[in-house]
């Protein structure tokens, strides 16, 4: 596979058609890519914004004959489904090929299926995105690459098809770390807008002035100017899971407490959302955290 053959035509499998998953493997056709999708639902293989892609019935179908395969699934053991179940791709990659994994798992397990696909010569990239349903439909998500330089040069047309902004961080499973970080300022930048809201409701202060007035100072955050409105409103359409965000904060804990250091915001947040949870509310948006915010 040479960088000519992926800067033109290119053959990429993707597995994992969620609503993350399926704008970023619209935005690979549109770039030009051959595409290969597969689900586990099959459902999303059939939508209008994979028209030219071809249908897998398998993850081991869509790693057949491409360049490129990746993986935007919910959790590692997902993405242990993909590469090692049954019907899993690692059967049908070759010597060569370069797996992409999207998604959010720990740095551990990406070290581990790294190892393992390197015993055939096939090269494993973590490379979780941040951004959103947002960022993803419009091809601006931000990504953190567990790669080095070189070896994000072989790949970077495909990932400049579906974000904007890229970070590499030279070793397998770095990646992850980044991500980990990411989704604790996240837990606590939402949970502090949440608060906000509901105190100066409260207060009975007129909100919408209140939110564009703290946008132009310090208290501007990407949850503030994306998400308080939702919050405002009471209404919370899907942007990220709340029960994907709480298996992100897991990982951010876990991690944390191999490295021998305690993170109480970010587990107080954690406690927030599994009472969410219970309650219902795993697949709204994260800023549903909201309605944790008791008067």
């Amino acid at each position: 596979m040479s960088q000519k053959n992926l800067k033109t035509k290119a053959s990429l499998g993707f597995v994992g058609l969620g609503a993350i998953g399926l704008p970023i493997a619209a935005n690979l056709l549109k770039a030009g890519f051959y595409l290969q999708v597969h689900t586990l639902s099959r459902l999303a293989e059939t939508s209008k914004q994979l028209k030219g892609a071809k249908s897998c019935s398998t993850p081991k179908d869509a790693a057949k004959g491409c360049d490129v395969l990746l993986i935007c699934v919910s959790d590692e053991v997902a993405v242990e489904t993909v590469l090692f179940g049954p019907t899993g791709a690692e059967s049908s990659l070759t010597e060569g090929t370069i797996v992409i994994d999207l998604s959010t798992i720990s740095p551990s397990k990406a070290r581990f299926f790294s190892a393992r696909l390197a015993k055939r010569n096939i090269e494993y990239i973590d490379a979780p995105v941040t951004g959103g349903t947002e960022g993803a439909k419009d091809g601006t998500l931000t990504i953190f690459i567990g790669a080095s330089n070189a070896s994000f040069k072989k790949i970077s047309s495909v990932l400049k098809a579906i974000g904007s902004a890229f970070y590499t961080f030279e070793s397998v499973g770095k990646g992850q770390e980044v991500k980990a970080l990411n989704q604790i300022l996240v837990a606590g930048s939402y949970a502090a807008v949440a608060e906000a809201i509901a105190l100066g409701e409260t207060l009975n202060l007129p909100m919408n002035k209140v939110v564009e007035a703290l946008q132009k100072g310090a208290a501007n955050s990407w949850a503030l100017s994306n998400r308080s409105q939702s919050m405002l409103k009471d209404e919370y359409p899907l942007g990220f899971k709340l029960h994907l965000h709480h298996k992100d904060l897991a990982i951010a804990l876990r991690t944390a407490e191999e490295s021998g250091i305690k993170l109480p915001i970010t587990s107080k947040v954690k406690e927030l959302e599994e009472e969410l949870i219970k309650q219902g509310y795993k697949d709204e948006d994260v800023s549903v955290l909201k309605r944790s915010i008791t008067r």
